[in-house]
């Protein structure tokens, strides 16, 4: 899952980016208003933690043309406008969630797995692909009940395929969606991590569940 996070204070912007790449997000961050709008419109992100009271463009302002050219995408705002009046505002004009200023990073991991476990089928913790099972929760994965240990590109690359299980996903889209904006579309990186995922996929299941379709990516195919 990747991950935007936009604040203008860089202590707390870097604290909330690395505490969630520890949670193996993909994370992207951002000081500036106008930036980020830039890069909301030409990127992809599963979601985008936005301040409000950013230089260059406010957070409502992102808000707002968010909600008209790109209505799916989910906003949390982390803001230090605390008012009745301000959550009010923020919700009515589509954020999907709301977090005041302070705030516990605890609490900000739970409202984030609680926002992008939206795009499973139901409020279970847990997906499940034939014999891999991944906690959306604890962040964690297993093969035939075993933990799996996996560095945090290749948790990132599993966990879409298991979203997306029998799809076919290409390496364009792993790459904006696992990989930081200004990542190399033309290197190997893919590549090398799918070869050292399937490595212990094979390890753990005794055969390879990734299979590689020409000219359309990857796609997860596992024995039940």
């Amino acid at each position: 899952m990747k991950i935007f996070v936009v604040e203008d204070e860089r202590q707390l912007c870097d604290d909330i980016a690395e505490d969630l790449e520890l949670e193996r997000y993909t994370v992207e961050r951002c000081y500036d208003g106008l930036e980020a709008w830039e890069r909301i419109l030409v990127e992809s992100y599963d979601l985008v933690i936005l301040d409000l009271n950013l230089p260059g463009m406010d957070g409502l302002d992102i808000l707002r043309a968010v909600r008209r050219e790109k209505p799916e995408q989910r906003v949390l705002i982390l803001s230090a406008r605390s008012t009745l009046a301000d959550r009010v505002a923020g919700l009515d004009l589509g954020a999907d969630d709301y977090l005041t200023k302070p705030f516990a990073l605890e609490e900000l991991e739970a409202r984030v797995r609680a926002l992008l476990r939206r795009d499973f089928a139901s409020r279970d913790t847990a997906l499940v692909v034939g014999p891999l099972t991944l906690d959306t929760q604890r962040r964690e994965i297993s093969a035939e009940g075993l933990p799996l240990s996996l560095t945090r590109k290749e948790f990132g690359i599993l966990e879409y395929l298991m979203l997306r299980a029998g799809q076919a996903v290409s390496q364009e889209e792993l790459l904006e969606h696992i990989w930081e904006a200004d990542s190399n579309p033309f290197s190997h990186a893919v590549r090398m991590h799918i070869s050292s995922l399937r490595k212990k996929l094979r390890t753990a299941l005794g055969y390879d569940p990734i299979v590689t379709k020409i000219g359309q990516g990857y796609r997860l195919e596992v024995r039940t």
